[in-house]
């Protein structure tokens, strides 16, 4: 079971180095221009937030020591769902202010798991 959990912490940190890598050296208004690059982004967040759901109910006790973890699932949630009440302004702010501090606690996750999944 312990392959389970890091192999969906590791999907969330490599969505989240590919979010980052695709808005390096951007502003907002390049990312809300670039329509490909918006859908990118969108695409990697339900994977994020798909991951940390599963996450979730294969182990719970891991799971709970991600900060605001139930966030990113509605993120995930409203993005399939309620596609059209996200804004390019919002997804904006949550690559900026949220998506870092993920990112380093499942890093530091898997650090303590022993690494990269089997």
């Amino acid at each position: 079971m312990e392959r389970d959990a890091r192999s969906l912490l590791w999907d969330v940190r490599e969505s989240a180095n590919a979010i980052l890598r695709f808005v390096s050296g951007r502003d907002f208004d390049a990312y809300a221009a670039d329509d490909m690059l918006r859908a990118a982004v969108e695409r990697h967040f339900e994977i994020i937030g798909e991951a940390l759901n599963r996450l979730g109910k294969v182990r719970p006790e891991i799971a709970a020591r991600i900060p605001e973890i139930e966030r990113a699932i509605a993120l995930r949630n409203r993005l399939i769902h309620g596609y059209q009440n996200v804004s390019d302004a919002m997804l904006w702010r949550i690559i900026q202010e949220n998506l870092p501090p993920l990112r380093e606690t499942v890093v530091d996750l898997l650090v303590e798991l022993n690494g990269e999944p089997s």
